[in-house]
């Protein structure tokens, strides 16, 4: 049994919006939460952990990210999701859904199917989720860094052999011939993202209102931006209900676009990722993502041409700059990395808060969003 106390806990009030409270003691009994007791009910068995006045908080979860700490997901080795996973424990993350590039199909498979492997063996760090599939069905005009000779024609065929590990697909809307693909993937349980899409408002509020898609891949990056006579697919995203990832690392979007969009969404329906390359953690120098050379400089990763090609930046740092950058209330800022993605995939009645039944998932970090501590599954894994 473990048990963590002293601690100011981010959890759901009566309403379910998150809040941080002081008083009490958070009891784990095997992988799973079991409720808070008072100070002096901790049991005399339990594991005591002193928090020491930092954040207890769920263990964050990444929806969007190709790689960190050397390895990427298109490498399609079981090695490079267990570093992958070891880097995300220690940056705070408990839940990641490796992400795939568009390149060749048999890649994208191969890929797939290491994904599918590690969701049944579970190397030591942060859990494999399921994977993303970004791309290849998007439009060359916003392929942003992929590859523009593997872009292709959505067919569910492709996916249908994948449906228990593909959680998202990023697509562009104004490529499909129709929704069939989109309805397919619905009733499948895979939730549909606009993105790398050069669709115009109306389009982009059609697939959102009228099919259903209820997810936008990385605001503001590889899609037709806004202006007060064509507000484009960032002006769909912020008017309607959909979920808007954002790379909330200063580079990918201005300090002043991330508060654009805190407020136009009213605070809600926001998934902080870090669309992280295997070069994050790794600091400068040459690297690569499907293929493709990259440079890295500081927060910065480049193509050849310039073109930024995702980030190195690491989820406990997106939210330490989403919460300077918005002001926002920080356990609202926690809700955006636990509550939403995890409702999002269908998951939230097991994981994504600090609720009695709950898997214990959980951080514990600093007012720097320094990670001191990540349980996974009731054990530490990972501590400074």
């Amino acid at each position: 049994m473990l048990a963590i106390q002293n601690g100011k806990f981010i959890v759901p009030n009566e309403a379910g919006d998150f809040v941080a409270r002081q008083e009490g003691v958070l009891l784990c009994e095997g992988e799973k939460i079991k409720g808070f007791v008072a100070d002096g009910e901790i049991p005399k068995n339990a594991e005591v952990i002193d928090a020491q006045g930092n954040y207890v908080a769920p263990g964050f979860l990444n929806v969007h990210i190709h790689g960190c700490a050397g390895a990427d997901t298109m490498d399609g080795t079981e090695e490079a999701l267990a570093r992958m996973a070891r880097l995300q424990a220690q940056t705070g993350v408990t839940g990641f859904l490796p992400t795939t590039m568009t390149c060749r199909w048999h890649e994208v498979e191969d890929a797939l199917a290491t994904v599918m492997e590690a969701m049944e063996s579970q190397p030591m760090g942060a859990r494999v989720l399921g994977a993303h599939m970004e791309g290849p069905f998007i439009s060359p005009a916003k392929k942003g860094a992929q590859a523009e000779e593997n872009i292709r024609q959505a067919d569910y065929k492709l996916v249908k052999p994948w449906e228990k590990v593909v959680k998202i697909i990023t697509l562009a809307p104004e490529e499909l011939p129709d929704y069939d693909f989109v309805d397919k993937c619905h009733a499948a349980g895979i939730t549909v993202s606009i993105g790398h899409t050069a669709a115009d408002y109306d389009t982009a509020v059609s697939a959102v209102k009228e099919h259903g898609i209820h997810h936008f891949t990385h605001v503001y990056n590889a899609m037709t931006g806004f202006s007060h006579r064509s507000p484009g697919v960032v002006g769909a995203a912020f008017d309607t209900e959909a979920n808007c990832e954002i790379i909330a690392d200063n580079v990918h979007s201005h300090p002043a676009a991330q508060r654009l969009l805190y407020h136009a969404k009213g605070g809600k329906n926001i998934v902080l990722i870090t669309d992280s390359l295997r070069a994050c953690g790794l600091g400068d120098g040459p690297s690569e993502l499907g293929g493709q050379e990259v440079f890295v400089k500081g927060e910065l990763a480049t193509l050849k041409d310039g073109t930024i090609a995702g980030s190195v930046a690491t989820m406990n740092r997106c939210v330490k700059i989403f919460w300077e950058n918005t002001g926002a209330e920080l356990p609202q800022i926690i809700e955006m990395v636990t509550k939403t993605p995890a409702q999002e995939l269908a998951l939230y009645e097991k994981i994504g808060s600090l609720e009695s039944g709950k898997r214990a998932d959980i951080v514990i970090f600093d007012e720097e969003v320094q990670i001191h501590k990540t349980v996974i599954g009731g054990k530490v894994y990972y501590h400074d």
